[in-house]
């Protein structure tokens, strides 16, 4: 049976981070969104995701950054790293992160310009996934469809139009959506519907991870498996990763299957046989099977139909690089509301995909190192290295958990819809930077500058004589919501060095001056998206 057509501003198909995340930004915007879920309830898989201080700065943008900690491991324990030919030996290297609260401590005081405002946080994703739909299920301009499946769609010039069937009734739905965003996972239905290819960088291999409890046994001395640490441990050894919250939870083994492994069925041999111990049956808890193919979408946008997170690029497991998908959701969020205000031009919508596939392209580098890394560890140490040589190896390799994301988390400062100080010039490496975060100075009372921008663009003025204040008002005559934030601010001139800064809704700087420019007219065109070309401060 197929129901009447209704209609939304944007339908937002999966309700994962992802999914969650642009529906949250969009009701940040004042814009309602459908959002379709076909799973009646989230996955329990106990994998640990690592999300990055800036990941967490964009969550306390929207009032998320509280909810998801509650969520979170402890932030007083740091985590563990161990490195060890086998899980019966002893480990070759330990490393550890400091735990958020001492981060946390030490950014409230820092006076370096890169410190962040909040510390990474670790949590499982299932965990991450059910505080983020609490929020959207409490929002007034979210709606939540749980049970409902995306099985078709259609591009029409004024959107576009969603096949939904609705569990248990079997009801056929039509959805009119002026926009809609595909966060329907690695085997996305909107991306097939779209025709848009997947680029792998390598044939894809196959992995288990394998959720399990094991009970501490025997000599502390014997194996990294029998840590007794106090926090998240994460332990690389004889080519498998696991990793747990603390002593009483999970492990989740991160299992390479060799070609005689492909249709393992025996999970538990799998680990005796892998682990190199006796683990006298452990307790399963779940078992999921994925690729590492590390895809990303060849394209990110047809029409009004968008992809993001694990649909426009396939990191696996899926809690690698989650921050990824934060940024995804941030960048489209704010645009897309942009979009459905009317006060974006072509460009804005545009620049989503150049800005984010790109990001996409060099995490997956950076990801694909990190793997290596640990391959490379584990030949090694099946080659007979010495505990010595593979301990000099893992500390001259880049760390495997990036606890800040500042240096990879930011638009591309060639970016149409960012205003070109000097095309082709170099980027400044220090202070306000184009297409960055700005440096997150706290202000005389300790409060972080960036908790002061406005929810759209915010114009920061340094100046004595309030020169921003007619640029505001002029973007405001055009329709571009702009906040006027005036500054007297000794750390903040220091650190920032710029004394105009135009800082767009995700807190990237869009454009950057001492000085008025002479045509403010033509930088609202460009970071607008109306007119994107390429011009140089006057």
């Amino acid at each position: 049976m197929m129901t009447p057509v209704f209609r939304t501003p944007v339908l937002v198909v999966g309700a994962g981070v992802t999914g969650c995340l642009v529906a949250l930004e969009l009701a940040h915007h004042g814009v309602s969104t459908v959002v379709l879920e076909r799973a009646a309830r989230p996955p329990r898989h106990p994998d640990l995701t690592l999300v990055d201080g800036r990941s967490v700065e964009l969550l306390r943008r929207l009032g998320l950054a509280d909810r998801v900690r509650a969520a979170a491991v402890d932030p007083g324990r740091p985590v563990e790293v161990l490195w060890s030919r086998r899980l019966d030996q002893a480990p070759v290297h330990i490393s550890n992160l400091p735990s958020p609260d001492e981060l946390a401590r030490a950014y409230a005081v820092a006076t370096d310009e890169d410190a962040l405002v909040e510390p990474y946080l670790l949590v499982t994703a299932a965990d991450l996934a059910a505080a983020l739909l609490d929020a959207v299920r409490a929002h007034p301009l979210t709606e939540l469809r749980t049970g409902w499946t995306c099985t078709d769609l259609r591009q029409e010039p004024g959107g576009t139009v969603a096949t939904a069937l609705e569990a248990g009734s079997g009801t056929r739905h039509l959805i009119e959506a002026g926009y809609l965003v595909g966060c329907d996972g690695a085997h996305s239905t909107v991306r097939r519907c779209l025709g848009v290819p997947i680029d792998e960088l390598e044939p894809a291999g196959h992995h288990l991870s394998i959720a399990f409890h094991y009970a501490l046994a025997g000599d502390s001395e014997t194996g990294p498996l029998e840590t007794d640490g106090p926090g998240p441990t994460m332990i690389v050894a004889g080519g498998i990763t696991l990793s747990r919250r603390g002593p009483s939870d999970a492990w989740v083994a991160q299992v390479p299957l060799e070609c005689e492994d492909a249709a393992a069925t025996d999970p538990a041999r799998l680990l005796r046989d892998r682990l190199g111990i006796d683990l006298d049956g452990p307790d399963l808890l779940g078992v999921a099977q994925w690729d590492d193919g590390l895809g990303v979408a060849g394209h990110f946008r047809r029409g009004t139909t968008f992809l993001a997170g694990q649909a426009a690029h396939r990191f696996h497991p899926p809690s690698s690089r989650v921050d990824t998908c934060v940024g995804d959701a941030v960048d489209l969020g704010w645009k897309l509301a942009a979009a459905v205000h009317g006060w974006a031009g072509p460009a804005l919508l545009a620049s989503y995909e150049g800005e984010r596939r790109q990001q996409a392209l060099l995490d997956r580098e950076l990801l694909v190192r990190a793997v290596e890394t640990r391959r490379r560890f584990g030949r090694l140490a099946a080659a007979g290295a010495s505990a010595d040589f593979l301990a000099r190896f893992v500390i001259q390799e880049p760390p495997q958990l990036d606890p800040a994301g500042t240096v990879r988390s930011g638009a591309d400062s060639r970016s149409p819809v960012l205003w070109q100080e000097r095309p082709g010039a170099r980027p400044a490496r220090r202070g306000v930077r184009l297409g960055v975060r700005p440096p997150a100075v706290r202000l005389a009372g300790g409060e972080p500058l960036l908790d002061r921008l406005g929810p759209q663009f915010t114009l920061v003025d340094l100046t004595d004589q309030a020169v921003g204040k007619p640029l505001v008002a002029a973007a405001e005559d055009r329709g571009v919501p702009m906040t006027y934030f005036g500054l007297a601010d000794a750390a903040v001139r220091a650190s920032w060095a710029s004394r105009l800064v135009l800082i767009r809704p995700d807190q990237h700087v869009a454009w950057h001056a001492d000085r008025s420019p002479s045509d403010w007219e033509a930088v609202l065109d460009v970071v607008t998206g109306r007119h994107p070309h390429n011009h140089v401060n006057t």
